[in-house]
């Protein structure tokens, strides 16, 4: 009765393990089409997906961390701050998803983020039906303020959250899956 597709929905896991390669520019467009998928309540398209690649653009978002994290925090140790440079470089590629904020008056904002985590979810499924290994991050870094800026983002733009994207560098464990009883109430 399981089709593949549902087994791909029912076993895909996180990998935080990542080295090269990063998914093809071809790959991420079939991930990309996947992700624009998602419903959509008014038809507003209000994601927004900033991709990094490559070392050059790693170290650029590193920078990037590093300058929002020490704005909002100007004490901020120094081993801390070189954490937050060195978070790019986890994997090969970095996709920040941003909900924009439409201002609809009959869509609330929050609708908006949970479109865009919904393509998030297609972009991770389709990763790992691909063979990738894929990781949706948020952290302080998703709530700060003043990285919004350094990424050209509006203010009240909201970062869904930072999917790391590779080749899994170990073997992906399934994880118990969740008893169904123990989530669903049918009346």
């Amino acid at each position: 009765m399981k089709s593949e597709f549902i087994e791909t929905l029912i076993n895909r896991v996180s990998c935080g393990r990542l080295t090269q390669p990063a998914p093809s520019k071809e790959h991420m467009d079939l991930l990309f089409q996947a992700a624009l998928r998602a419903p959509d309540h008014k038809g507003l398209k209000p994601w927004q997906y900033l991709v990094y690649s490559g070392s050059n653009a790693l170290c650029e978002l590193g920078e990037a961390f590093l300058k929002a994290s020490v704005a909002q925090d100007p004490e901020l140790p120094l081993d801390k701050q070189q954490r937050m440079q060195s978070l790019p470089h986890r994997a090969p590629m970095v996709v920040i998803a941003v909900a924009k904020n439409n201002g609809h008056e009959k869509v609330p904002h929050i609708e908006e983020v949970v479109s865009t985590g919904a393509g998030v979810q297609s972009l991770l499924l389709g990763a790992y039906e691909l063979g990738y290994g894929a990781y949706w991050r948020t952290g302080p870094l998703a709530y700060n303020e003043r990285l919004k800026p350094l990424l050209g983002l509006e203010a009240d733009d909201t970062i869904v959250g930072f999917i790391y994207l590779g080749t899994p560098e170990i073997t992906m464990k399934a994880k118990p899956i969740p008893e169904v009883k123990d989530f669903v109430t049918w009346k």
